[in-house]
């Protein structure tokens, strides 16, 4: 990270609002504009994973600040430069740009609007209105890499991604680490679907790494991933770990847990310090201490999880959230990649 910038993460329950369309509110007499907030996503919303999990995040933001939102899903980097310079020519107030594809756009476009605030994810990008969220996936990752090292027959894990974007290779790096701590004669093989949205490559994907005798994948590919779903559903004797959201209830049956990352909470302070013009621009970093990044086991087959296992996870995620263990991730030479 170049720069942090601390913010203050409360550990509450946020109450949702059955809130319309935003309105203005008054004060003295005066009335007030409603905070604007729009979102650019690289992928749909309906992809129960990255993209959704942001969705909801600007949803809340509207339902608990009263805020006026937008949402666009772009296709092409030139709609990130486009669609960044609409929002700020409409006076949006903030403008979060949701992944690492995003950020050099962000820097080109901020300064020609000063009073909007860009803030991109995944990212290290930072100026005077441009901020980066830099979510800490490894630790969370390598409990991910110890739960599926507690569970594998074959000795052989699998990680999809749905392209080699740097946050991701970082989180499967820590998942490997995570592997070997609890089993160093496993076996990682990473791969790379090449599209975030191409349901059918990610499930040729899955079904090739499941035909060497692979029997836990750790997925991070978006609306990709849900066809990697598909595909550990239909193989016999395989588990699956989602990612970016709580991906539990995908596939119940064979989903062991998903690193969930709170997007809504991140999103939601971010807008509420703006609001109250107390946001200081940066890197933020977030992850298991600030409780935006965390591994959410599925309730339905803990009982599977061997009692030692569960309990060193445990053990481990306490010691995370409490901020007295981080974990750096580095490459293995055991990793294979196709």
């Amino acid at each position: 990270m170049r720069a942090f910038s601390t913010i203050s993460i409360v550990g509450s329950f946020l109450v949702l609002q059955s809130c319309g369309k935003a309105s203005d509110s008054s004060s003295g007499g005066v009335a007030v504009p409603p905070l604007k907030v729009a979102l650019l996503t690289p992928g749909p919303i309906s992809d129960q994973s990255w993209n959704a999990g942001a969705y909801r995040g600007l949803v809340q933001i509207r339902d608990s600040l009263g805020a006026q939102i937008s949402h666009i899903q772009t296709k092409t980097p030139a709609e990130f430069d486009e669609n960044f310079r609409q929002y700020g020519v409409q006076g949006y107030r903030l403008v979060f740009g949701h992944g690492f594809e995003f950020q050099d756009a962000a820097k080109r476009v901020a300064p020609e609007f000063p009073k909007t605030i860009y803030v991109t994810t995944s990212g290290t990008a930072s100026g005077p209105n441009l901020a980066s969220i830099a979510f800490g996936f490894a630790d969370a990752s390598y409990l991910a890499g110890m739960l599926a090292a507690s569970m594998t027959k074959t000795n052989k894990l699998g990680a999809i991604g749905g392209t080699e974007l740097p946050p991701v290779v970082e989180s499967f790096h820590a998942y490997e680490q995570g592997a070997h701590a609890i089993n160093p004669s496993v076996k990682v093989i990473t791969s790379y679907i090449g599209s975030w949205d191409d349901v059918s490559a990610g499930k040729e994907q899955a079904l090739a790494q499941l035909s060497q005798g692979i029997d836990v994948i750790f997925q991070n590919a978006d609306a990709a991933g849900l066809g990697v779903f598909q595909a550990v559903r239909e193989h016999p004797n395989a588990f699956i770990i989602g990612s970016n959201s709580n991906q539990n209830s995908v596939a119940p049956d064979v989903t062991l847990g998903s690193v969930v990352i709170d997007l809504p909470l991140a999103f939601l302070t971010i807008a509420r310090e703006i609001k109250a013009g107390t946001f200081k621009p940066g890197v933020l970093e977030l992850g298991e201490r600030s409780h935006v990044v965390t591994l959410v086991l599925n309730p339905a087959l803990s009982s599977k999880i061997p009692t030692a296992s569960r309990a060193r996870i445990d053990s481990l995620q306490t010691l995370m959230l409490r901020g007295a263990y981080t974990v750096t991730p580095q490459s293995n030479a055991d990793t294979a990649k196709r």
